[in-house]
């Protein structure tokens, strides 16, 4: 028998590539061809998902003709609810064999593996999501070892299957180790660091193969199972740029938008005054994310860079404006450093270039690193150095370790490398975002966020 594995991952809600992506595999498709997806495939950053509760995702997985996707990070992101929606009302089989509830239970709709069968074969399809470790029990799961799970699985159904395939969000070189660890895998489709195969490799006689990310390409692997041996017979990943658009996509994505935005732009309140943006210079809507931080730990100071906000807040707050101007699923957070790397980051922020550099990082969907905001302290400077800081009135000292709220980008050094040496460092569950949605409706932050922090000597 011949088989036609087509398959993406990673597509992180690039709706438009994905959108060309399916007209790919509408072509490629035939009676023996099974089409899987690694996981990721739903960013929430997407408006279209997140006014949908993720259902926008499943609407055009199941359009496209998918038989199984695996859990990525990002499907974990917006909430267990919002998961056990999407995998509830999905004809799709969501799999992961190594993710529970943080109570050792299993999440509602989530399967640990499935079995498709293609002209009397007998397709065994598991999947496994990634550890984010100190991220499990703050977004309320936990993450059993991955190898140890799918051989759990794997051993569950021996003798039900002819063919055994992962999809597996763990990384490729993980899948490497796997596929010399576990020899019952016939197939391994990679997920999770991005990384492109021109074509599959063959490891301990296991095939892996990896599409890259974004919905740029689309991987296919032609495979014969003959006489009881598995055959490569071709592999390539095929670019999506010039392909057209799937009608049946894009309208699913019109409905979507449509629905998600009458969600969405209900009015919450009114902003006491106009809350400005830029890049570049201090600004009041930044100034009150770092005191809405503030307020939030018990700390010292907080530190937040202007580049987690794309724009302002003028009339209303909504929903749909503050995942506009905050895409980032970012976690407000604490942690604590020494004055030291405080001052270098300050004065680094007084750099335009480092303000302006590309916000790269886990977990950013801005554009700008942005200049660092303080809340709990003031920094007098010249137009390239800091001269002295203050944090509650005293003198910041080298030495001394002070107790900071922040973000995890900062957290990690992104933009302001400095930050990185830091330690006991924690999390809270909700996002940035709804730092702005709870501080901007206090009139006295409001009238704080215009107090400057930053004066010129």
């Amino acid at each position: 028998m011949k088989l036609n594995i087509i398959h993406t991952n990673d597509v992180h809600s690039h709706f438009e590539n994905f959108s060309r992506a399916t007209s790919l595999i509408r072509h490629y498709s035939d009676d023996n061809t099974l089409l899987l997806d690694g996981g990721d495939f739903a960013d929430f950053k997407s408006i279209e998902l997140q006014g949908t509760r993720g259902i926008a995702a499943v609407n055009m997985l199941a359009s496209a003709g998918y038989e199984a996707i695996t859990i990525g990070n990002n499907e974990l992101f917006n909430g267990n609810e919002t998961l056990e929606n999407m995998a509830m009302n999905s004809p799709i089989p969501f799999l992961s064999c190594n993710l529970l509830k943080a109570n050792g239970e299993p999440f509602k709709g989530v399967k640990s593996s499935t079995i498709i069968h293609k002209n009397g074969f007998r397709i065994l399809i598991t999947g496994a999501s990634p550890d984010l470790q100190e991220f499990n029990d703050l977004m309320g799961f936990q993450i059993l070892d991955y190898k140890e799970a799918l051989r759990t699985e794997i051993n569950k159904h021996r003798n039900e299957y002819d063919l055994c395939i992962v999809l597996n969000h763990i990384g490729t070189e993980a899948d490497i180790e796997l596929a010399e660890a576990i020899d019952e895998i016939d197939v391994i489709l990679s997920a999770h660091d991005h990384v492109l195969y021109e074509e599959a490799k063959i490891v301990n006689e296991t095939i892996l193969n990896s599409a890259g990310m974004y919905g740029e390409h689309v991987g296919i692997v032609e495979l014969e199972f003959l006489d009881g041996r598995l055959e490569l017979l071709a592999s390539s990943s095929i670019p999506t740029l010039k392909a057209e658009k799937d009608a049946e996509i894009q309208t699913i994505l019109s409905k979507s938008k449509e629905e998600a935005i009458t969600t969405l732009s209900k009015p919450l309140y009114d902003v006491e005054a106009p809350l400005w943006h830029d890049v570049l210079e201090e600004n009041p809507l930044t100034n009150l994310i770092a005191d809405g931080l503030k307020d939030r730990f018990e700390c010292d100071l907080a530190i937040i860079n202007s580049g987690i906000a794309n724009g302002g807040l003028v009339h209303f707050v909504s929903n749909k404006k503050l995942i506009e101007i905050c895409p980032s699923p970012l976690n407000p957070t604490y942690f604590e450093i020494q004055g030291k790397n405080i001052q270098a980051a300050l004065e680094s922020s007084l750099d335009s270039s480092v303000c302006m550099a590309d916000g790269k990082g886990p977990g950013f969907r801005g554009k700008y690193v942005g200049r660092l905001h303080v809340s709990g302290a003031e920094v007098i400077h010249t137009h390239n150095k800091v001269m002295l800081v203050s944090i509650n009135g005293e003198s910041l000292e080298d030495e001394k370790w002070y107790r900071v709220a922040s973000s995890d980008y900062l957290l990690r050094g992104s933009g302001y490398p400095a930050l990185a040496n830091n330690r006991n460092f924690s999390y809270q569950p909700d996002e940035i975002k709804d730092v702005i949605r709870e501080y901007a409706e206090k009139d006295e932050f409001i009238k704080r966020a215009f107090k400057k922090r930053w004066l010129n000597h």
